[in-house]
């Protein structure tokens, strides 16, 4: 048995304070070189102890490794493992199972435990549907900002119909988002592609279902969306709440609205914005390429084969708003005015979009039609309107005229005695 001397026994112990930092550099060198214990305590003129101790600390700054924690689950980490292999049950429910079965510890460690089951059971991709031709179209509405229209700021919406199949594109904005507008919105977009597909899907909006139900069957649709979806016999599918990529290619036309069409565009009006547009929608349709099919999309709209419009007879929409007729007798339009029988003057009027007639109603009649003008700025004025109305003012002016000279005071005359008057005369004093 060898004797160590003080020095070499501190060594032994680990805490090395008799050896220099070259001393201990050049040991761990030899080691790396393959050489013996015993031949690199005769090199560093140290004990072989010495090197044996300082080799066992490993590098500078290195711990001795710690013994494995036991965490309370371990016993029971084959049976959640089990578990989670055949159902894809909640920590809650682990939780509870093996609490039965002795475990004491806590639901986060339960929780932690089952994280990494969880996560490699999600699924984050998600599958590319290609529709095949004819099948369906995605709408959707995007507000962006705000226009000013007839002297008021009003919000600027934009509605998108896209083919899903060809990926032919109809833009059209509008400033007010009702179930008849949403409705003209889908005829301009049938007028446009020429007819419509099987089915349309949408998100959840109140202008098309007022109530979704976890069976489509059972869904509570918009009563007049509803009527026009049967009248053109379209099927009407909603997207899965918190899944957008089920209406994918709706979603990225609206940002390739945004960036391509609308970011840093000027127009004057919503007329003129809409015109632009249509002009934008036959550039993306006839001259690009899209990015996802590789060809350009009115090359393969005759493949939809779609439902003709000319098929049925058109849907008349009913579209209602309120109106003041003004002084002037006339109420105001989609940016025209039309003339009101002159005995509305100042009364409140409902106005019913029927098609292409516009119906004025006071009092719950219809007291005039007009034939809708296209664009902006013109003025309908019906004759008819403003018969008799000369002679009602000339005749109101007179009664007011002669109503102001019977409520003036009469004015009183002075009484004097006659020999005032005599005086005057010449008569006697």
């Amino acid at each position: 048995m060898a004797i160590l001397n003080s020095s070499e026994e501190e060594g032994v112990r680990g805490r090395n304070p008799v050896l220099r930092v070259e001393q201990q550099t050049l040991i761990r060198e030899l080691a790396a070189q393959k050489l013996s214990i015993s031949e690199i305590a005769r090199q560093v003129g140290v004990h072989r102890h010495t090197v044996h101790a300082l080799l066992l600390q490993g590098p500078p700054g290195a711990r001795a490794p710690r013994k494995p924690r036991i965490s309370p689950i371990d016993p029971f980490a084959d049976y959640l493992r089990g578990r989670l292999s055949q159902y894809d049950l909640s920590a809650v429910r682990l939780l509870e199972e093996i609490r039965e079965r002795g475990y004491r510890g806590g639901y986060t460690t339960v929780k932690e435990f089952v994280r990494p089951f969880k996560r490699d059971r999600a699924v984050t991709a998600v599958v590319r549907y290609e529709t095949p031709p004819g099948v369906q179209a995605q709408v959707d509405f995007a507000s962006f900002g705000s226009i000013e229209e007839d002297g008021e700021r009003h919000h600027l919406h934009g509605f998108s119909m896209i083919l899903s199949h060809s990926r032919c594109r109809y833009l059209e904005f509008l400033t007010r988002i009702n179930t008849p507008r949403l409705i003209q919105c889908h005829l301009n977009a049938f007028d446009y592609f020429g007819g419509y597909t099987d089915e349309i899907l949408y998100d959840n909006m109140a202008q098309v279902v007022l109530e979704r139900a976890l069976r489509s069957e059972e869904n509570r649709w918009n009563p007049q969306f509803e009527d026009f979806a049967r009248h053109y016999g379209f099927r009407t599918r909603l997207c899965w709440p918190y899944r957008p990529e089920t209406k994918g290619k709706v979603e990225r036309t609206i940002r390739f609205i945004r960036g391509n069409f609308f970011v840093g565009r000027s127009f004057a009006n919503l007329t003129d914005l809409n015109q632009q547009a249509q002009r934008w929608c036959n550039t993306v349709n006839a001259e690009r390429v899209h990015a996802t099919t590789g060809v350009v999309p009115i090359t393969q709209l005759d493949e939809e084969q779609l439902h003709p419009v000319d098929g049925r007879a058109r849907y008349q929409i009913v579209i209602t708003e309120t109106r003041r007729v003004s002084r002037e007798c006339f109420v105001s339009f989609g940016g025209n005015r039309y003339s009101v029988p002159w005995r509305f003057a100042g009364r409140e009027a409902r106005l019913e979009l029927r098609g292409t007639n516009l119906i004025v109603q006071v009092d719950g009649e219809e007291r005039c039609r007009h034939e809708v003008r296209p664009g902006r700025g013109a003025v309908v004025r019906v004759k008819e309107h403003f018969a008799g109305l000369y002679g009602a003012t000339r005749q109101q002016n007179l009664n007011e005229f002669l109503r102001t000279r019977r409520e003036q005071p009469v004015p009183t005359v002075e009484e004097r005695p006659l020999a005032v008057y005599d005086q005057f005369l010449g008569g006697a004093p």
